[in-house]
């Protein structure tokens, strides 16, 4: 499970934006702004999760932790494609 921290970090890392993140994975704006304003987000949101763990994964993040355990991210390699910059 990833938290709020994870969504952030990631996002910081990749430099994109709400937006980016809303666009790549079809998760809303207002849905990402509520989800990274707190650590643990609800077992009742797995699918939603999911669409950002993985279009945060297919730009290559790794995530690490837990939203209560050293929440953290690696860097990984990611194809150009999977940016919504380019």
């Amino acid at each position: 499970m990833i938290g709020g921290q994870h969504i952030l970090m990631a996002r910081a890392a990749l430099r994109w934006s709400i937006e980016d993140l809303a666009k790549v994975s079809g998760v809303g704006v207002r849905t990402i702004k509520r989800f990274e304003a707190v650590d643990e987000i609800t077992s009742g949101n797995l699918s939603t999760i999911q669409k950002l763990k993985t279009a945060l994964e297919t730009a290559g993040i790794e995530f690490i932790g837990t939203p209560t355990d050293r929440p953290g991210i690696r860097i990984g390699r990611s194809k150009p494609n999977d940016y919504p910059h380019t």
